[in-house]
């Protein structure tokens, strides 16, 4: 599906990847609705592309069924949904130590964000014949991010989830692309484009940003801006004995390094 005169609503998008992908998406001509827990932020953003805003959090299904009630209100019938908002947060300790408080806000923005999405979507689209839909999963899904146990786990669901969506759909008319980059340069892990330019590992938003754009564009379902992911993938599926003891020498690496799991510090490892 072309971004060109497409309605597009992106939520998680008042900074990081969703600002990067609603300034790209208005340049390519899409009507864009820009949307994010933090309203101002998301303000900011409309305003500089000439799109709407709309707070929302994505925990809650009827904020995102306002969410595209004010989208189609304003652009249209959503041609793509870009669920994007995440988040993250380590572990205190061992893998189960984060409470079940903190399990259950991952589950609820990176697993529940797309159900409610698809769940206000899927029937309009359907009775059209077309739409897609795109999940911001992340590397995670498909491999493990040492130190969030959590964050891995949901990602893993999400990457899932979208597996359904593309079985489930395809065939009439939906097209489904979940992205999963690793190390991006994003307020989420506090880095730059300036640490970006310094790593070729890391990645700005921008660059995942043209990555998505490219991938709904050509409908790929599967959307890699680290396209190494899809190697280490494989090492994983050939051998997964062999790559948690890589896995384990990673971690044992990054402790020995930094004194420490620092999620924001393993792009320097990779």
């Amino acid at each position: 599906m072309e971004f060109k005169d497409s309605s597009v609503v992106i939520t998680g998008a008042g900074s990081g990847i969703g600002a990067a992908l609603a300034r790209r998406a208005a340049d390519m001509g899409a009507k864009v609705c820009v949307s994010d827990i933090d309203g101002k932020k998301a303000e900011a953003v409309a305003a500089e592309i000439g799109g709407i805003a709309v707070q929302c959090d994505v925990r809650d299904e009827m904020q995102i069924k306002h969410l595209i009630d004010e989208a189609t209100k304003a652009h249209g019938t959503v041609d793509i949904y870009v669920s994007n908002a995440g988040l993250g947060g380590g572990e205190p300790t061992h893998a189960a130590s984060q409470p079940d408080a903190h399990w259950m806000l991952n589950w609820q923005v990176h697993v529940m964000s797309h159900v409610y999405a698809a769940r206000a979507l899927l029937p309009m689209m359907i009775e059209r014949g077309s739409g897609h839909l795109v999940n911001v999963a992340s590397a995670a899904g498909l491999l493990n991010q040492i130190g969030d146990a959590a964050y891995s786990a949901t990602k893993h669901a999400a990457v899932s989830f979208a597996e359904s969506l593309a079985i489930t759909h395809g065939h009439e008319g939906i097209g489904v692309s979940v992205v999963c980059p690793q190390y991006v340069a994003t307020p989420l892990l506090g880095l730059s484009d300036d640490d970006a330019a310094q790593q070729e590992s890391l990645l700005t938003a921008d660059d995942v940003a043209h990555a998505i754009t490219q991938g709904v564009e050509e409908d790929r379902f599967l959307i890699l801006s680290h396209p190494v992911v899809q190697t280490y993938a494989v090492h994983r599926a050939k051998d997964h004995d062999r790559w948690i003891t890589g896995m384990q020498m990673l971690r044992a690496k990054a402790e020995e390094t930094f004194g420490g799991i620092n999620i924001e510090n393993f792009y320097k490892l990779v």
